[in-house]
């Protein structure tokens, strides 16, 4: 059953300034204004759960919304106390460039840091 934007409820996971612009930019890149940001936690990985951050266009029954000033965030009612009070950010320097999620959640994670605990 798909719900409303309505009905959503919120969440804690925070958007920084330049992973909000690099959500942006894909998002005009892809051409569509119909897609947000939606963050879930799955079972997977070395350390027991993995990170899954992709574009969605629905909006389902018990999603939590934000909005980061036109970058809708979406995470799903399972993954809301994995998530909560972690920050998305986004790096592009010479060593790094990606999203990285800092969840304060995480007992551990392994060394690849796909994956937590």
């Amino acid at each position: 059953m798909t719900a409303t934007k309505t009905d959503a409820a919120t969440h804690e996971v925070d958007l920084s300034p330049a992973a909000a612009d690099k959500v942006r930019s894909l998002l005009e890149q892809e051409g569509r204004d119909d897609l947000r940001l939606r963050v879930a936690v799955q079972p997977g990985g070395c350390s027991g759960l993995i990170y899954q951050l992709y574009f969605d266009e629905r909006y389902l029954d018990g999603d939590a919304v934000r909005d980061f000033n036109g970058v809708e965030v979406i995470v799903d009612r399972m993954s809301v106390p994995y998530l909560n009070g972690s920050t998305i950010d986004f790096s592009d320097t010479i060593e790094k460039q990606g999203f990285t999620i800092d969840n304060p959640n995480a007992g551990g994670s392994c060394a690849c840091g796909d994956s937590f605990h």
